[in-house]
């Protein structure tokens, strides 16, 4: 389902992935002509996200009543997620808030255990456990690790969703803000490449800046290709690694929490 997503308005929409931005926004269930099955695929797709939206829905009415803002962290595999939530749980933990993490893997709990003693609470949700082995979160699995949290015990909720440049995207699972994790070391065309990730995203962590002196690449070119897709967005140079931005993503984030 790399192509269809739906935006807030409800309507189902596609982007082109030929590498230049699409700005023009034409609202379509898609070109599913090249199936025979075309037309059962389209309502099969717009099921799904019902089915998504109003568990989405739910997620945030749980989260207003308990007063919890929630972020939804998104990246493909191995770009530092995990270093990032341990280093912004270090951050949240010293300003004395109680932060809880949904730990979204295929299989294993090797992230989660990298997390667990930084975060006030943790829930582990693998997708290989009943939910097919998806590659991403949606709304009914973030409501599925909910129940591992005491919301009322809880300031944040941030969500590690499966790595995965293009399905997290496209499912909104009631948060308040959405960020990725870009590393460097992935080169200055995903944006271009992915645009439905880096469009859909509030904040743009580029990540390993230290590797700079050891890769051939353009990191002003990536910033750019990042503004192409998004103009809107923030983007922090960082390297979770060393520590260095990680200041100005601190300061960035408390500040989108508080608004």
């Amino acid at each position: 389902m790399g192509r269809f997503h739906r935006h807030d308005d409800g309507t189902t929409h596609t982007h082109a992935h030929d590498g230049a931005p699409d700005h023009g926004h034409e609202h379509a269930v898609g070109d599913h002509s090249a199936y025979a099955t075309g037309l059962e695929r389209v309502t099969v797709l717009e099921r799904i996200f019902t089915e998504n939206d109003r568990a989405a829905d739910a997620n945030r009415r749980a989260f207003a009543e308990a007063g919890v803002a929630c972020v939804n962290v998104m990246s493909s595999p191995g770009a530092g997620k995990t270093t990032v939530l341990a280093a912004t749980l270090r951050h949240l933990r010293e300003r004395g808030l109680r932060a809880g993490v949904v730990e979204g893997d295929i299989e294993t709990s090797i992230d989660a255990d990298r997390l667990r003693g930084l975060a006030h609470q943790i829930s582990l949700l693998n997708t290989g456990n009943g939910f097919g082995g998806e590659c991403h979160l949606d709304a009914p699995m973030v409501a599925r690790a909910l129940d591992g949290l005491d919301l009322n015990d809880l300031d944040v909720v941030l969500i590690e969703n499966v790595g995965n440049l293009v399905c997290p995207a496209e499912f909104d699972v009631g948060a308040h803000l959405r960020v990725m994790v870009c590393s460097v070391t992935e080169g200055e065309d995903k944006p271009l490449k992915y645009p439905v990730m880096f469009r859909s995203v509030d904040a743009v962590l580029v990540n390993k800046t230290d590797l700079l002196p050891h890769l051939d690449l353009d990191v002003d070119l990536l910033e750019r290709n990042i503004r192409a897709v998004n103009p809107s967005t923030q983007i922090l140079r960082l390297s979770a690694r060393t520590g260095a931005g990680l200041d100005d993503w601190h300061a960035w984030l408390t500040g989108a929490l508080s608004g």
